[in-house]
């Protein structure tokens, strides 16, 4: 049966650090530098990634005591027992998985940090750092072409180039009405536009506006234009998880 832990919270970032086995030879030309390096050795790749936890924020199954969350996760840094040899003993192998990204390897190295204390001296909030290592340079590996297939709804967005005018964007695509494009993109001064500003250029008001007798704005049925999409700062994606698991089959779930 397989061991899983549940986490509060995804990591904010990965870390890979790619690095390669070389060495002087001995006798060799010093003043070669690089030239005389030799490569002795297979290639390592690390990943750094941080976790919180929080019991303070527990809805399920909420404990006193932080360490009761991360010391399940001191559990890929203690050595078992091989099923190769079971006179030796090391630390199970991990697999960590992210949407598609996934690292294979061994945790290396884990720092702990204790913080905000209960009355009665309990720690209630940790961080951890897990840096895990595999022996080789990783590749990820993709499927398809990579191309984002258009989506009903979404409109292409042409990127501005330094010093590029409104008026020029619309030139190049073929698009005499400018200033339609303008206005269905908010554009007040079509002659200074940001290096790498996003513009609609299908974007175009087909019908009139018209003012209220209230002195708001209205637009008639021809209104055309692509429509503002808000996502607010604080707004967590879902179904978005990530995973450690342990070559025994135990595993960590990392849950925004």
């Amino acid at each position: 049966m397989g061991k899983k832990i549940e986490v509060q919270f995804n990591p904010e970032s990965l870390k890979l650090t790619y690095a390669n086995q070389l060495v002087q030879p001995q006798g060799g030309d010093q003043a070669s530098g690089n030239a005389g390096r030799q490569f002795v050795g297979a290639g390592t790749t690390k990943l750094a990634l941080q976790l919180w936890f929080d019991v303070s924020a527990l809805q399920k199954d909420p404990v006193d005591d932080v360490r009761r969350l991360t010391q399940k996760v001191v559990y890929f840094m203690t050595p078992q027992k091989s099923e190769a040899d079971p006179t030796k003993l090391a630390p199970p192998g991990a697999r960590f998985a992210w949407g598609s990204f996934l690292f294979d390897g061994m945790v290396e190295g884990m720092d702990e940090t204790i913080e905000f204390f209960s009355p009665d001296g309990k720690p209630l909030r940790a961080s951890i750092t897990l840096t895990l290592s595999q022996q080789k340079i990783l590749e990820a590996e993709f499927k398809g072409d990579g191309k984002v297939p258009a989506l009903p709804g979404h409109k292409p967005l042409t990127s501005a180039k330094a010093g590029d005018s409104l008026q020029n964007m619309a030139s190049r695509s073929g698009k005499g009405d400018w200033q339609s494009i303008a206005a269905a993109n908010g554009i007040e001064d079509p002659l200074r536009l940001s290096p790498g500003q996003l513009i609609d250029l299908n974007g175009g008001i087909a019908g009139s506006v018209r003012v209220s007798p209230g002195g708001g704005t209205g637009a008639s049925p021809g209104l055309g234009g692509s429509a503002g999409v808000s996502v607010n700062a604080g707004a967590k994606v879902s179904g978005l998880n990530a995973a450690l698991t342990s070559g025994t089959g135990g595993s960590v779930n990392f849950n925004r």
